[in-house]
């Protein structure tokens, strides 16, 4: 699928690239070159870099999603626009999993592991369950979209998606709606309290769905308020001002 898309851009544009810079769920392995941690669970342990290099036969570099959107933001987005010579910012993809990234100077920091950044699998709180990773109560299972979905399910017997759940919780008819997004705010400031203590970044740019809420950049950060080590919050909470896009921004720079 990835080298057909390719394909399809060299048709429509004539041109040929000599790399390509793409941004996947989970990371490359620093020492055995297959992916890990992915959620998409397909791709764990899969030469991914190194297949698509032999059927391309041109340099690939490949990077976790969150660094690519966590960079673009930095370097092109949301924060220069307003905070000049940002030194660390924190980019959080919160959707059907939960990622981030870090980048200081506008550099990602990827780790001698390759997890620099890899919020999503600490722990935040025993009733999130069970993870794919195998571990209890991670970060993911309590702040991303189908956490909140599943919650509201279990308590309701009802599906229903985020959107709606947060549409039914800001008219307060659903007690249950107004609950899952308490306790979705509560975990959310819980957790990004901890990444403040630790990095203090200039910025926080919260991307994937669950960032479109808009209570995160008001009841959220007074919540992160709550957990971090000083009196008063300076941290910028921002939405991201590339969309979609920013990943693929963020890939391109992987290759320039």
């Amino acid at each position: 699928r990835i080298l057909h898309l390719v394909s399809l851009v060299e048709k429509e544009t004539g041109l040929k690239p000599t790399k390509i810079g793409m941004g996947t769920p989970g990371a490359i392995d620093p020492d055995l070159g297959t992916i890990k941690n992915s959620n998409s669970t397909a791709l764990i342990g899969q030469p991914l870099k190194n297949d698509l290099e032999k059927q391309k036969g041109i340099p690939f570099s490949l990077a976790n999603d969150a660094n690519c959107f966590a960079l673009a933001e930095a370097k092109m987005g949301a924060v220069p626009e307003k905070i000049a010579n940002a030194e660390v910012v924190f980019g959080v993809i919160m959707g059907t999993g939960v990622g981030g990234g870090i980048v200081v100077n506008g550099k990602v920091i990827n780790g001698r592991h390759s997890i620099g950044g890899e919020w999503g699998h600490n722990f935040l709180d025993e009733s999130g369950g069970p993870c794919y990773c195998g571990r209890i109560g991670c970060v993911e299972q309590l702040l991303s979209g189908p956490a909140s979905e599943r919650y509201y399910k279990n308590n309701t017997g009802t599906f229903r998606k985020l959107r709606e759940i947060y549409s039914l919780s800001k008219d307060g008819t659903d007690p249950v709606a107004v609950e899952t997004i308490d306790r979705l705010i509560h975990f959310f400031g819980k957790g990004i309290g901890t990444i403040i203590n630790i990095l203090d970044p200039d910025a926080i740019v919260l991307g994937g769905g669950v960032g479109n809420i808009d209570r995160l950049y008001t009841d959220g950060v007074k919540e992160a308020q709550k957990h971090m080590f000083n009196n008063r919050m300076e941290t910028l909470f921002l939405r991201p001002k590339l969309g979609d896009s920013a990943g693929v921004f963020g890939a391109a720079m992987l290759v320039e």
